[in-house]
Parts: C-alpha cells; sequence; structure tokens
C-alpha cells in the first residue's frame, strides 16, 4: 500500500542522546479537513522518530511544522500535531484530535475525539481528553483524570487525581479538580478555588475565590460558594444559596421572601449581606438602612422573627 509520507535526510532534531527525530516529507496529498488545510505532495512536515509514530497507511493524521512525535508515542485517525508540540512516551493521540502551539501530551495520555490540547498545556500520566473538550493556556490534565464532552480547563488550572471534569463545565484560573471529584453540566471551578475527595460540583454552580469543596459535599443549582469558603462533610449547597464561609452540613435555604435568606454553620446571608447569626439582632436602624435602604428596614423586623423561631426551635429539640 502506498506510503504517506519519508524521512527527509539531514534534517533532524536530538530529542536525547540516542534519541532523533527526523523532519517527514507528504508522498500523497491527505485531504483538509474543517479546521486544518490540505497537505500537497511534496509537503514538508514535522519531525518524526519512527514509523511507528505516525500512521503510514491509515487515516488522515499528519505533523506539521516544528512539532515532535516520538517515543512509543502514536498519532492516527485524522489527528493533527502542529506548532511546537511534543507528543512522546506512550501516549495516543487519535481521532480528529488536535495538539498545538508548545502542548506536550506524553505518559500514557490520550487525547481523542475532536479534543484539543494547545498553548502551554500539558496531559500526561494516565490522563485521558476526549469528545469536544479542550486544554489550553497553561493547563495540566494528569494522573487518571478525564475531561471530555464540550468541558474547557485553561488558564493556570489543574485537573487531577481520578478527577472528572465534562458535559459545559469550566475549569479554569488558578482552580484544582483532583481526587474523585466530578464537576460537570456548566459548573464553573474558577479562581483559587478547590473542589477535591468525592465532591461534586454540578448544575448551573459556581465555586471561586479561595473557596474549598471537599468530602462528600455537593455544590448544585444555581448554588455560588467563594470567599473563603469552605463546604465539606456530606454538606448540599444548592438552589440559589449563596456561601461564603465554612460550611460543614447542609445549609438552610429559605426563598419566597424579598432576600433569599442561607444559613450556614453560624452564618446567616440575607441577598448579598453575610453576618455571624449571632451579629444580625444587635444591628442599628442605620446600620440595616445602609444595607439596602427602605426594603431592608421592612424585612429586618421579619428577619429577626425567623431568628427568633430558629433559637426557640432549638431550645424545644435540646
Amino acid at each position: 500500500m502506498t506510503q504517506k509520507y519519508e524521512f527527509v535526510e539531514g534534517d533532524e532534531k536530538v530529542i536525547a542522546p540516542g534519541l532523533v527525530a527526523r523532519r517527514i516529507r507528504a508522498l500523497v496529498a491527505i485531504p483538509a479537513l474543517l479546521w486544518a488545510p490540505a497537505v500537497q505532495p511534496g509537503e514538508l512536515g514535522g519531525y518524526v522518530a519512527e514509523s511507528n509514530n505516525l500512521a503510514q497507511v491509515s487515516g488522515n493524521a499528519w505533523v506539521y511544522g516544528n512539532a515532535q512525535v516520538y517515543g512509543d508515542a502514536q498519532v492516527s485517525g485524522d489527528a493533527r500535531v502542529y506548532g511546537d508540540a511534543q507528543v512522546y512516551g506512550d501516549a495516543r493521540v487519535s481521532g480528529n484530535a488536535r495538539v498545538s502551539g508548545n502542548a506536550q501530551v506524553y505518559g500514557d495520555a490520550r487525547v481523542s475525539g475532536n479534543a484539543w490540547v494547545s498553548g502551554d498545556a500539558r496531559v500526561y500520566g494516565d490522563a485521558q481528553v476526549s469528545g469536544n473538550a479542550w486544554v489550553y493556556g497553561n493547563a495540566w490534565v494528569y494522573g487518571n483524570a478525564w475531561v471530555s464532552g464540550d468541558a474547557r480547563v485553561y488558564g493556570d488550572a489543574q485537573v487531577y487525581g481520578d478527577a472528572r471534569v465534562y458535559g459545559d463545565a469550566r475549569v479554569y484560573g488558578d482552580a484544582r479538580v483532583s481526587g474523585n471529584a466530578q464537576v460537570y453540566g456548566n459548573a464553573r471551578v474558577s479562581g483559587n478555588a478547590q473542589v477535591s475527595g468525592d465532591a461534586w460540583v454540578y448544575g448551573d454552580a459556581q465555586v471561586y475565590g479561595d473557596a474549598r469543596v471537599y468530602g462528600d459535599a455537593q455544590v448544585y443549582g444555581d448554588a455560588r460558594v467563594s470567599g473563603n469558603a469552605q463546604v465539606s462533610g456530606d454538606a448540599w449547597v444548592y438552589g440559589d444559596a449563596q456561601v461564603s464561609e465554612k460550611c460543614t452540613k447542609t445549609p438552610i435555604l429559605i426563598m419566597g421572601l424579598a432576600y433569599t435568606i442561607t444559613i450556614t454553620d453560624d452564618h446567616l446571608r440575607a441577598g448579598c449581606q453575610c453576618h455571624p447569626v449571632s451579629k444580625w439582632p444587635t444591628f442599628t436602624q442605620k446600620e440595616i438602612a445602609d444595607m439596602d435602604g427602605k426594603s431592608a428596614l421592612r424585612f429586618y423586623p421579619q428577619l429577626l422573627a425567623l431568628l427568633a423561631a430558629a433559637r426557640a426551635g432549638e431550645q424545644v429539640s435540646s
């Protein structure tokens, strides 16, 4: 069967002592893809160490520019590796996947489907990036982590351990998702936030700032966890709840009032105002008015009544 490329004598790069990658030249036309131009016979490609690194006969896979593929790595299907990207070790890039920029895919990592790894991103270990997922910027995906669906991991974010990020989820900034954690749906994890352990973040939930979600905690719906919040244990934060402080049990969420109320371990949030539960009864009329004017003043007696009822309930139960 007709071979797809040949090695160009004298045009090579020394990867390491005893390991050399050679420039390739197309022998046949390779059809264009939606996002990649056609390759014409005689056109120079990137650098490949051995014929088993880039499929010679099957598929339309190609290596462009200064990209390098070596070790026992394989590029197959209609995959493309270009720019200054490197694929090595036992890595596999297949399907319609692409690896570009200064990205590196190595170890036993797998990039498949329509996935794209670009920029200075790293995918390594036993990590998998598949579906329509993108990993870019300075993001790292490693360990046994999976990024799939239409998920995006970017910035300086890291996904590792046995973590899963999928659906339309976004993990970015300096965020970390690790352990057995799952982030999916339209969820967002950003800033310096960390999601770990067996925690789940999903739906339209957002975790950001310096927040931590761990243990068996779940954050979902339209919930927001931010600031220095720590949500742990078996706590579930959901609906329109907003948590910016410690939360080790499922918060109390009261909706349908002038302001949504969220009560965590020792804090109460009314609308955008969050203070210790013990502080709320001590506010002056002026302090309440400064929060939200007449609306806050009208609501404040109702809030005090709620607190009094909650205290009475605690006394009965004890």
